[in-house]
């Protein structure tokens, strides 16, 4: 590496000897420069936040915190930091702990100094490419004069799409994390997912980001959102390019949050992203009418089942009776099954809304990608679910044209 790379590094440990033999062993390395050393789990966090460095070696083992948890809310703090767990354990639990909560590496101490220096060059090299994304933040226009901060560009306006099912195990989520992939065409189109579904949401588990920031850490904030606000609670998809907001950890933090809390949040964030999609529970929550009153376009989801039917016309009904407009209305069919006489077109004369598009029938392909946290639309594009998947995202945005070009049709009358 070279020397205008050196890796920044803070050692963590609770024995004072350990930490100075790490240092010393590291000292030999003119590419590593230790710039701090932190005894606690909790000394750690303010350290990283204070220092940012862009590797921490840390035990595993601490009085007053374990690395592990230590290591997700300093990655929750400042994601670019890269972490190096050493543990006097191999245990492989302690090896898929450490690694789901963040932890670039997981050593065995003590280490030997070839494998550390080696650890923590590997790791360095990532930190400084993810610090590289994370300095341009959010796009901003100039300071005007007067202003003591920047104010967020003056973008298009960002477009919501709400997957709602009046019956809960449809598939909603499957949809949703899938679409918002394919709606993000290239590096420049920004696509946000939000989870709805506040109480028993599974939207980090299908990206495999679990123990992150949530939408509680921004909806309560409404009011003083801006760019870095946003910046340091989304969870970036590094696969997919996606920005996350997850559900809560817990069904009873789903009370802090309120349907004027959400909307505001999801109105501030349309002038961070050109889409944002949004996954909801099937029951009609504040949080969820409110997802649906904001929403550019929903995409109600039914199967070929008749409880599923029965649901989404009563929905439609109620949607009829408060004024929603179903040209707003994207009604699709999941786990379409060629062997079963219900077909789209009978459940869209039936209930007097067109089937779309239907979405293929597959039990082997689509568990299998939710189980490995890998969403279809990343790796297996060529997969009849996901060309349909492509299409539902092409449908969408004809649907948001549409709807534009006859809202200025009307405004020029």
């Amino acid at each position: 590496m070279p020397s205008q790379e050196k890796v920044r590094v803070l050692i963590v440990d609770d024995i004072s000897e350990t930490r100075e033999n790490i240092r010393r062993m590291l000292q030999f390395d003119a590419n590593i420069e230790v710039i701090g050393t932190a005894r606690t789990g909790r000394e750690a966090i303010e350290q990283a936040q204070q220092l940012k460095p862009d590797v921490i070696v840390m035990d595993i083992n601490m009085p007053d915190m374990d690395g592990i948890t230590a290591t997700q809310e300093i990655k929750r703090k400042i994601p670019f930091i890269q972490v190096v767990i050493l543990s006097v354990q191999g245990d492989q639990s302690y090896m898929r702990r450490a690694m789901l909560a963040g932890a670039r590496d997981f050593l065995t101490k003590p280490p030997m100094i070839d494998e550390l220096t080696d650890a923590i060059r590997r790791a360095g090299v990532l930190a400084h490419e993810e610090r590289k994304k994370v300095t341009p933040g959010f796009p901003v226009a100039p300071v005007e004069p007067g202003l003591s901060t920047p104010m967020p560009a003056l973008l298009p306006r960002g477009k919501v799409i709400v997957v709602y099912s009046p019956k809960g195990g449809t598939g909603c989520t499957t949809i949703a994390t899938n679409l918002a992939i394919a709606l993000k065409a290239d590096e420049e189109t920004r696509v946000a997912l939000i989870d709805a579904n506040l109480e028993f949401g599974d939207v980090a588990v299908f990206l495999n980001e679990q123990g992150k920031n949530t939408v509680l850490d921004l909806a309560p904030r409404a009011e003083e959102l801006d760019p870095e606000i946003v910046q340091s609670v989304m969870v970036n998809h590094r696969a997919s390019g996606l920005d996350i907001l997850a559900a809560p950890p817990r069904p009873e933090h789903a009370s802090k949050i309120t349907g004027e809390q959400f909307s505001k949040m999801v109105e501030y964030l349309k002038s961070l992203y050109a889409y944002i999609v949004i996954d909801t529970a099937s029951s009609l929550t504040e949080v969820v009418q409110a997802a649906l009153d904001i929403a550019n376009v929903i995409v109600l989801v039914t199967t070929q089942d008749i409880p599923s039917i029965k649901n989404c016309n009563l929905f439609l009904g109620l949607a009829d009776a408060v004024g929603m407009k179903r040209d707003r209305i994207l009604f699709i069919m999941n786990r379409y099954d060629k062997r079963i006489n219900i077909t789209p077109e009978r459940v869209g004369e039936s209930l007097r809304q067109p089937v779309a598009t239907a979405i293929p029938y597959d039990d082997r392909f689509i568990p299998a990608s939710v189980n490995r946290g890998i969403p279809f639309m990343l790796d297996n594009k060529a997969q009849a679910v996901a060309k349909s998947i492509q299409s539902l995202g092409d449908l969408v945005k004809e649907k948001i044209a549409k709807l534009e070009a006859a809202e200025a049709e009307l405004s020029a009358k």
